[in-house]
């Protein structure tokens, strides 16, 4: 069993369990490992124990957990016997998840026990299972006594398992490369979430495509962090690995540093996913304080010869606090700032920018780290087709189409919306501005409808001014809009640093000192861009941003 026969994830699984056997495939970093024919023989179990509860192809069975071992073979189950899976992003609000349980008819539902208080337990006609223990969960079960299910369950599953085990086979489904495999509710900057159909071909030729530009085996390992039902996540860190045998691992808490950091010593993983924010973050609040540490240092740090020695030592140790076999670090779901980009290239850091949505499966664009270019996403993937949709000719940049088996076979019960999203010829409108280089790198400039246009029809582009504030040491994060015909920009400051620096000062003296911040902030924009772009109005924003999953800002609730 070489190559896949068919692009379906059924397919994949058996092609992995007789490939890879006895490699571990999805654990938990403090556990026992799974093997690939473990996983394989439980997902046959569990495709049966929902048969025989009256799931057959074509439902909707929805899945409503933190990342573990169990969420991927629930997954794994749910689509080899030809049913569709609906991935919930836990951070959603409890009724935006009945909302989507109710969209999508959802027959089932595979929940843990940490979001089992999310649900409506008085929804009839659902199967509940619980994820911890593959038990069900009878109806009208409070989560006071779920503790009861958890307790018996294991013995339950084991008489199931045992009759199981004369039935197997008799649920063979022919799953096709077309069937819808997920329905994916996005969680979108714009407030409107909308269900996404992939299929089986899209899900598993984008990470066969991915390959093709991103090498990975069996001797690779891989922490997943950001959250399994972001397509991103799902197909890069969960279906590619599991494609070619590599091993996953999963954090029993939250990836906070002191959970992740001896993670990441005890596995020493050699590819890892994360996004913009996390690696801003570290190297805005860990990395560049040490540079202004002493006036000597912060002289040599605006030298850009010893910048880059700089960099270089510190990305050496952030390095080693990955485990030091990093090969591959995976950076998606958003702009990366200029500043974060450099450092990482400086210290040689073995980084790669993707490109993609939710609608593409997700990726559309990335590289080896090898070959990344600064500011670029890398290159188209083999076998897509992307071309740059201008409507005036007088811009560089237009609108990313993207044509190619990655694309989605639309939105859940949204036809209208469907169409919109396609070109009459069958290109899909990415809704992102860039541009594409004749060796087919590819740049964003950023989203199309965040693009602020200017008093003579010129275009501004709200994430670069972004980027140039982000360069000031006190800000963390920013948001540029257009106010009443002028351009804002809402500020969160490193009020940890600004703390530090002026310890002891009066609430009075603090808040003139930030005040003058920002109007110095402003003015260090506005002396880098064309008149048209200056900022006219800056706002302290005191909180962080409230962000989507994957950490972009949802600026519709800063904006109207």
């Amino acid at each position: 069993m070489g190559e896949l026969k068919k692009h379906t994830l059924k397919e994949m699984l058996e092609r992995s369990a007789e490939l890879y056997p006895n490699r571990p495939a999805l654990s938990w970093v403090d556990g026992k490992p799974n093997r690939y024919l473990d996983v394989k023989d439980r997902v046959q179990e569990i495709s049966l124990l929902l048969h025989q509860n009256g799931i057959i192809k074509g439902d909707r069975v929805a899945l409503l957990s933190e990342n573990s071992p169990n969420w991927g073979i629930a997954y794994l189950s749910i689509t080899s016997m030809g049913a569709i899976v609906v991935p919930i992003l836990t951070d959603f609000q409890d009724n935006e998840i009945q909302h989507i349980l109710r969209h999508s008819a959802c027959k089932a539902i595979f929940v843990s026990e940490k979001f089992y208080g999310k649900l409506d337990v008085s929804a009839p006609n659902r199967l509940r299972i619980l994820l911890e223990n593959f038990s069900i969960i009878p109806p009208e079960t409070t989560k006071e006594r779920l503790n009861n299910i958890i307790n018996t369950g294991p013995k339950e599953f084991a008489k199931f398992k045992e009759s199981a085990l004369k039935m197997t086979g008799l649920i063979s489904q022919d799953v096709r490369e077309d069937d819808v495999a997920s329905i994916i509710y996005t969680s979108g900057t714009t407030g409107h979430s909308k269900g996404v159909m992939l299929t089986h071909k899209n899900l598993v030729f984008d990470a066969v495509a991915t390959l093709k530009i991103q090498d990975m085996n069996e001797f690779d390992k891989l922490i997943s962090v950001l959250p399994l039902p972001h397509t991103y996540e799902c197909t890069i860190g969960f279906i590619l690995p599991f494609m070619q045998g590599a091993a996953i691992y999963y954090l029993d808490k939250p990836p906070v540093a002191r959970v992740l950091l001896p993670a990441m010593q005890k596995i020493k993983p050699t590819m890892m996913l994360t996004v913009p924010l996390i690696i801003e973050k570290i190297f805005k609040t860990k990395i560049q304080p040490t540079f202004t540490k002493s006036a000597v240092l912060h002289i040599l740090y605006k030298i850009p010869f010893f910048r880059k020695i700089l960099h270089k030592a510190a990305g050496n140790k952030l390095y080693q606090s990955f485990g030091g076999k990093l090969h591959f670090f995976g950076i998606g779901g958003a702009l990366l700032s200029p500043e974060a980009e450099q450092f990482l290239r400086d210290a040689k850091f073995p980084y790669a920018i993707g490109y993609g949505l939710t609608e593409t499966s997700p990726l559309i664009a990335g590289c080896t780290p090898s070959v990344t270019r600064y500011r670029s996403t890398g290159t188209v993937l083999p076998d897509l087709q992307v071309k740059i949709e201008k409507k005036d000719p007088s811009h560089k940049e237009g609108e990313i189409l993207v044509k190619g088996d990655t694309i989605m076979k639309g939105y859940y019960k949204d036809p209208e919306r469907t169409k919109e999203v396609f070109t009459e010829d069958g290109w899909f409108k990415t809704g992102d501005l860039g541009t594409l280089t004749k060796d087919n790198y590819l740049y964003i400039k950023g989203r199309l409808k965040n693009v602020i246009i200017g008093p003579s029809g010129e275009n501004i582009y709200p994430e670069e001014l972004e980027a140039i504030i982000g360069e000031n040491d006190y800000v963390l994060e920013s948001l540029v809009y257009d106010f009443d015909g002028k351009i804002a920009a809402r500020i969160h400051l490193n009020y940890e640093l600004l703390d530090e620096q002026h310890k002891g000062v009066k609430t009075s003296t603090m808040e003139k000192i930030i005040a003058d911040l920002l109007q110095e902030i402003k003015q260090q924009v506005n002396a880098r861009v064309p008149q048209f772009s200056r900022i006219t109005k800056v706002i302290e924003q005191p909180e962080p941003f409230t962000k989507t999953p994957t950490k972009k800002i949802k600026r519709y609730l800063y904006t109207s």
